[in-house]
This record gives C-alpha cells, structure tokens and sequence, in this order.
C-alpha cells in the first residue's frame, strides 16, 4: 500500500512561473534581482512594484545597471529574432540597388546626387524600420509575459523602458551603419575619398532619424493596450510625418512666404525635415531638388538640426517612462 504523504505535490492552479515561461526572463530575473526568489504573486508583485517606484538607495549606479541589463536583454531577443540581419540586408540592398541606377554621373557633383539620393530613400525607409522594429516594445513583452515578471521586481519601471529602447536603438544603429555601409565603400570606390565627409554627415542623420522614430514607437508601445492599437498609430505617425507633414508644408510655403521663424519650425516639427536639411546642408541646397531645397535654405544650423533630434529621441522615451507607472498588468 503506497503512503499517502508521497503524493507529488502539485502547484497551485494559476501560479506565475518565476521565468514567466519566457526563453529570457530566467537571466532577466537572476541579473536585476541579484539571485533571489521573487514572489511573484499578485499582491506580492503589486507591492514589489509600487515600492520599486520610490526606492532611491541604489542611486544612479544600480539604475544604469538595471538599464544596461534589460539593454543587453532586448539586444539578444532582436538578434535572436533576426530582426538585426533583416534590417541590415534591406538597407544593403536598397542602398545598392539605388546607386546602380544613380551612380552614373561622374565627378564631386555626381556624388552629391548620390548621397541625396540615398537621403531621399532614407527618409521613407529608416523611418518604416525603426517604427516596426519598436511599436512591440511595450505592449509586446507584455503579451509574451516578460513585462510583468520584470515589473515585480525590485526595479523602477522608468529603467525598463530606457532599456528597452536603448537595446532596440542598438540593434537600429549597427543595422543601418553596417547595411549603408556597403553603399559608402561604392562611394569612395566611384568618386574618391572627397566625398567621404558628406556621405558620413548622411549615416549620422539617418542614425539620428531612426533613433527618433524608435523613441516615438516606444512611446506608441507604451500607451496601446494591444498590439493591433500601436502597429496601427505606428503607421498614421509614418504617413503623417513622412508624407503628410511635407506635402501640407510645401501648400503653405507655396501659398505664403513664411518668414525664416515659421519655416524653422516647420523644419524642427518634423524629424524626417531636419534630418533633410541636416544630410543635405553640406550638399549644396540644390542637391535635393523640389521642396527639399526649400528646407535647405531655411537657416538652421547644423547645432540646432543636431539638437531637435536628440530632443525626438528623449522626449518621447521621457514622457513614455512616467506613462508606464501608470500602466496595469
């Protein structure tokens, strides 16, 4: 007769799994909580959470290594996901399809043709890129379970976010350094090391542009409840700012002539404009053509472009920080 104490104990039905049954929440867990267990029931993880939001003993070392271990965290699942070798072949492929049928011309002015040719195709691609790669970022891990094992632990909400996105970022920036590259060497192979500086002033823009939209999708991320909400403000954002926003600006600026005030902050308004006028500037104001050159000649320098990006990267993140405190589970 078998012993009745020696029945298998069986887990309570609805418990959490302290993995959350996702492939990387496991070191996820070990990393930011230090090794310990983490209770992770409802009101244990409630509680967790609401005093992770005030807790300041740490100080600034233990939140940028909170921040660097989530960082590190999505950087793994994007190149897991092959989300990194995607993106660097579309922008390969694309670069060199375009200078096969741009870079005929010979010359300094054949290269600036080129580069704002490649500026042009960056404006609609990168853009895309960054909004695809980033309206999961939230509303995503929440789905899969990740979120709320990393909101239960001892760690601020605001750290996740900027980890999140800082991991994305990485995998943006080295796919579109590494598959623009590969037009660069076409450059410098076809007219010379001169047009080398444009061509860089071009790949820190594009940078800077899809750092942009990324911060903007994270946001996006942050405040949909599904991801059907946030794939679709994703693409209203990307038509509006990368079709709408010119198209009402050049009615405008054909309809009225704008002082130098209204046409800058036309510019600054838009992320894809001031990454124009900033790939451009060193290209002449004609290189672009059309409405393009129009922006060109608007004033702004290359410290104010430089600047109204880096705030399209920060706000954004900032503002999608203090809305996931406020975010339920």
């Amino acid at each position: 007769m078998s012993d009745p104490t020696d029945r298998p104990v069986e887990e309570p039905e609805g418990e959490t799994r302290p993995d959350g049954g996702h492939p990387d929440a496991t070191a996820t867990v070990g990393a930011l909580d230090g090794g310990t267990d983490v209770d992770t029931g409802e009101s244990g993880a409630t509680a967790t959470a609401e005093a992770a939001e005030t807790e300041t003993s740490e100080g600034a070392r233990g939140a940028l290594r909170h921040v660097f271990v989530v960082a590190v965290t999505e950087y793994r699942l994007a190149v897991r996901s092959r989300w990194a070798l995607a993106l660097t072949g579309l922008f390969a492929v694309f670069g060199a399809v375009l200078m096969t049928f741009s870079g005929s011309a010979v010359g300094p002015a054949g290269a600036e043709r080129v580069v704002a040719s490649l500026t042009s195709l960056a404006a609609y691609l990168v853009p895309l890129a960054a909004l695809a790669l980033g309206y999961d970022a939230i509303v995503g891990r929440e789905d899969e379970g990740w979120l709320a094992v990393v909101f239960s632990l001892p760690v601020r909400r605001s750290e996740v976010v900027t980890g999140t996105y800082l991991g994305r970022l990485a995998v943006l920036a080295g796919a579109t350094v590494l598959g623009f590259a590969f037009s660069g060497a076409l450059i410098v192979r076809e007219f010379g090391v001169g047009a080398l500086p444009g061509f860089l002033g071009f790949l820190g823009g594009t940078v800077a542009v899809g750092a942009a939209f990324l911060a903007v999708a994270t946001l996006l991320s942050t405040v949909a409840r599904e991801k059907t909400h946030a794939l679709g403000a994703a693409l209203l954002v990307w038509v509006w700012f990368v079709l709408g926003h010119d198209l009402l600006a050049l009615g405008i600026v054909a309809a009225a002539e704008l002082p130098d005030a209204a046409l800058s902050a036309l510019v600054l308004s838009n992320p894809v404009s001031a990454f124009r006028v900033l790939a451009l500037s060193g290209l002449g104001t004609t290189a672009g053509g059309g409405f393009t050159a129009v922006l060109a000649g608007s004033g702004l320098s290359t410290v104010a472009l430089a600047a109204s990006l880096v705030a399209w990267c920060v706000i954004p993140v900032a503002l999608a920080a203090r809305l996931v405190r406020r975010r339920r589970l």
